[in-house]
């Protein structure tokens, strides 16, 4: 079971397994809902999906196709990419 502290200013703090469990990252939004379960009041926690993000997700798979994901092989094109301004 995860606890979460509520501070003064009403922030909390989720840990990162449950973050994980949840597919959220910092700056994502999640809706709180309440809900009966067995007669008890239970609050259900799940994440925002934006349309922004469904709309852009892989929108540069197109560009990345036959490129390697080495990350040397990266830094090596950031490296060109700045010689050639």
């Amino acid at each position: 079971m995860a606890t979460i502290k509520i501070t003064s200013k009403r922030q909390a703090t989720f840990p990162a397994e449950l973050c994980g469990d949840l597919g959220i990252e910092p700056g994502d939004q999640v809706t709180v809902e309440p809900q009966n379960i067995a007669g008890k009041k239970v609050w259900v926690i799940q994440p925002v999906k934006t349309e922004t993000e469904d709309k852009w997700f892989g929108s540069l798979s197109n560009y990345a196709k036959g490129k390697s994901h080495n990350m040397d092989d990266i830094k090596a094109s950031i490296v060109r990419g700045r010689k050639a301004e």
